[in-house]
């Protein structure tokens, strides 16, 4: 969920109103939250409550559902259930329901995938790793045996008496749709409090359930900085949307990126599709089905969901063309443009105006506090050489009461008038991001989506956090062609930065 364009106290008093369709007898408003490092990404929450208790108390549902069943799940824990299960061998062990159904599942996803979602694909990623550390691609013979030993039963299971035996020696992970299925219970949790709606994001992948029907934006696989334009929106009531794509994780070797997402049955990561985005009734469905149809062809996609009622998907090949399934129409809705309107100073002459091969990127990682953290608040901006803030990149916020402690953004009675009421709510599905790794990119373009002049401006990077510090980068920089990268030393909530300004790849 991202908060973009400009946004002034009166504009959160909007976004904290009642929401349509509340199901509980007083007015419900929106309260939001967010946070880093939750199942190894990021989390954006929005709930409709009753009062700001009730939403709290939603909020520490999901946290701690999720904390519990990663405590089972986790592959990366070498002290969950299922890492202690997983060295055991040839051996009954009673297993928790949880376990015994998310292996079930996998046993179940392997069949309907002909093999390609397979959680012994931790093999062939083992195989890949190794190989990058080592600066070389892996041989025919590494993703041989690795494909074969992930091809082998990994485990039988005993419903009736609640065992798994792990029987194989491959390598498990317990990705793809593992999140999702957390994130279905978390959901669950967080309704038992009585709110009326909820949209839980957990680095990506997003789960819609109540009263609220929820605008969607489909990242664009070669586009991903906060602030770019989507590649489609969709409405989604009752419903639960996950992307997976080759972009933000993967294996870098000899000058190549290769998809994080392999095809066991080859030991190939996935190459023909670059970005599959699925809506589904249940969100563990979705979460499988993104990564299966990254790997499997097309037209293998189509027929397998043709037979999950209420799946729709949009596919991105390599060569950048769409596959939409039928049902994905149905889903859409116009799209709208994230820039704000403003009155602004007349237009500079064409001759002087910034050069559209050009581009700003603001890359940040925020400091791993440790643990589950509330992310900070964050505002990025530009202003000209007459301090005229021509452009808002970004804001980020929890609650209307804390948006005033971005003091550099939030100054003047004029940026409050002309912010008022124009803040946008994105909630955004995307394949999964590193925990408080983010980019924003400016174009050059003003907050009426117009180019500015060539020239000298103020770059800004505010954060604070809440009950912590404040911290404030800006720096002057010359964009008239040239390009120039600045970077930051590390401060207490923000451990890298950077300012570039460069020509766009061809």
């Amino acid at each position: 969920m991202r908060i973009l364009s400009v946004v002034s106290a009166g504009a959160l008093a909007l976004a904290l109103t009642s929401v349509g369709g509340s199901t509980g007898s007083m007015r419900e408003q929106v309260f939001t939250s967010r946070y880093e490092n939750v199942l190894g990404t990021s989390l954006d929450l929005k709930v409709s409550a009753s009062s700001r208790l009730q939403a709290k108390r939603a909020e520490a549902a999901v946290l701690d559902e999720m904390n519990r069943e990663s405590s089972i799940l986790s592959s990366w824990s070498a002290d969950s259930e299922f890492s202690r299960w997983a060295r055991t061998h040839n051996q009954p062990i009673t297993v928790s329901p949880t376990l015994l159904d998310v292996l079930g599942l996998y046993d179940q996803w392997r069949v309907r995938t002909n093999g390609a979602l397979n959680a012994s694909a931790g093999e062939v990623i083992s195989v890949w790793k190794k190989a990058e550390r080592a600066r070389r691609l892996p041989s025919k013979e590494e993703l041989h045996a690795a494909s074969a030993s992930a091809g082998e039963q990994q485990w039988t299971l005993d419903p009736v008496h609640h065992t798994a035996t792990r029987t194989g020696n491959a390598t498990l992970v317990l990705a793809s749709f593992t999140k999702s299925y957390i994130m279905d219970h978390a959901v669950d949790a967080a309704l038992r409090e009585g709110i009326g709606s909820i949209v839980l994001n957990v680095g990506g992948d997003i789960v819609v359930r109540g009263a609220l029907t929820e605008q969607v934006d489909v990242e664009n696989p070669r586009d991903d900085a906060e602030n770019a334009e989507p590649l489609a929106h969709v409405l989604l009531h009752d419903r639960a949307i996950a992307t997976s794509g080759d972009y933000r994780r993967g294996f870098d070797v000899e000058g190549h990126h290769y998809s994080h997402i392999v095809d066991p049955r080859t030991g190939m990561p996935a190459q023909n599709i670059i970005s599959s985005t699925v809506v589904a009734p249940r969100p563990s469905d979705a979460g499988a089905l993104a990564t299966a149809f990254s790997v499997l062809t097309p037209e293998e996609s189509a027929k397998l969901a043709a037979k999950m009622p209420g799946v729709a998907y949009l596919l991105v090949t390599a060569d950048g063309s769409q596959i939409k399934s039928d049902s994905w129409a149905a889903l859409e809705s116009p799209r709208k443009s994230p820039l704000s309107h403003f009155d602004l100073a007349p237009r500079a002459a064409a001759s002087t105006l910034w050069d559209p091969t050009m581009e700003l990127t603001i890359n940040f990682d925020l400091a791993p506090i440790g643990g589950t953290t509330k992310r900070p608040f964050m505002a990025a901006w530009i202003e000209d050489a007459d301090h005229f803030q021509v452009r808002t990149l970004a804001v980020w916020y929890h609650e209307d009461r804390w948006v005033t402690e971005m003091k550099a953004w939030f100054r003047s009675d004029r940026m409050r008038a002309m912010a008022d009421g124009k803040e946008i709510f994105r909630s955004v599905s995307s394949a999964t991001r590193p925990p408080g790794r983010y980019t924003l990119n400016w174009d050059g373009k003003d907050n009426e989506g117009k180019f500015v002049k060539n020239g000298k401006y103020t770059v800004f990077l505010e954060v604070v956090r809440e009950h912590g510090t404040y911290q404030l980068m800006k720096q002057e920089m010359d964009m008239t062609g040239t390009p120039k990268v600045v970077t930051f030393p590390a401060n207490t909530e923000v451990v890298s930065s950077s300012f570039d300004y460069h020509r766009l790849a061809k």
